[in-house]
């Protein structure tokens, strides 16, 4: 009885877990609403591949981007996103997806964005854990 019971309340779970709408649901026609959304570079990976206008927003240093970045990335250092935001990234309601090169200046920049009224932003942390393809120079 207490077996069916745990399978029961774990299916619920598993069930109720999928169905939330979330980062995690990422192909879906719906805007999602502003607020911090962390994923994976899987996802970012996947969302890139099937979304040629999705900007890819790298706040590193611009030392850290002629060394190392994703191709496609455009660069806005965290410490000028305050100041130049609306100039580099005029559109709101774009998707932006964002790393630094461990996530720790991404999830502080993509919080800013956040705060300045964007609505579709993506942490998906540091280079470092990007296992796909780079560039330099």
């Amino acid at each position: 009885m207490k077996t069916t019971i745990v399978t029961l309340l774990i299916t619920f779970l598993a069930i109720y877990g999928c169905a939330e709408k979330g980062s995690d649901d990422l192909n879906n026609d719906e805007k999602p609403t502003a607020g911090y959304q962390r994923i994976t570079p899987e996802q970012a990976k996947e969302m890139l591949d099937n979304n040629e206008d999705i900007i890819l927003l790298d706040v590193r240093t611009e030392d850290e981007f002629k060394e190392k970045r994703i191709p496609g990335a455009i660069l806005l250092p965290d410490f000028m996103i305050t100041d130049s935001a609306s100039e580099v990234l005029p559109d709101k309601n774009a998707i932006i997806l964002i790393y630094c090169r461990s996530g720790r200046r991404s999830e502080n920049a993509a919080r800013e964005l956040i705060d300045m009224g964007y609505k579709n932003v993506y942490d998906f942390g540091g280079i470092i854990d990007w296992e796909f393809e780079t560039e330099s120079g």
